[in-house]
């Protein structure tokens, strides 16, 4: 359908301005009349520059001025440095003793304080034990006059809210 139009097309998309054609002879004529009388380009060189020029560049590049150097480091930075790592690896060694505290070193009751203020519940203690420590071997053995004594520790150490929850 697009071929069946083509031959109907009138203009040809391109113009020319007014009167190019007319004043067209005239602006060669013109340019060919300029280049004969200035031959020359108004540009002038100094005499032997190319000659000269590469041992301009080199002495120009290879003097060098002494540039002034600054130390990042002084003496007294890295004095005072130093002192204060030395400091901070002393506050370590002090606040981290290489000792460690032994278990059989605590009291009973040190021991016995600290389940009670802490709160730890008997599921807690549970999970430390393991089956070599509840043996039967382990516990002690009580004696029939030794019944009376846990009877009042009972008795005085626990409520009756306890018992009936145990």
């Amino acid at each position: 359908m697009k071929q069946k139009k083509l031959h109907n097309i009138k203009e040809t998309g391109f113009k020319v301005p007014d009167d190019y054609f007319n004043t067209l002879e005239n602006v060669i004529l013109s340019d060919i009349k300029l280049k004969k009388v200035s031959k020359d380009s108004g540009f002038k060189l100094p005499e032997d520059y190319f000659n000269n020029l590469e041992d301009t560049i080199i002495d120009k590049v290879s003097t060098k001025t002494p540039t002034k150097v600054i130390s990042l480091f002084r003496k007294k930075t890295i004095i005072y440095l130093s002192g204060i790592a030395a400091a901070v690896l002393l506050l370590f060694y002090i606040s981290f003793p290489e000792k460690k505290p032994a278990f059989d070193s605590l009291d009973f009751e040190t021991v016995e304080n600290y389940i009670m203020n802490e709160n730890i519940g008997s599921y807690e203690i549970a999970t430390l034990l393991t089956e070599e420590d509840l043996l039967e071997e382990h516990f002690i053995e009580y004696k029939e006059g030794d019944e009376d004594t846990i009877e009042t520790y009972i008795l005085d150490n626990l409520d009756i809210d306890d018992i009936i929850l145990e």
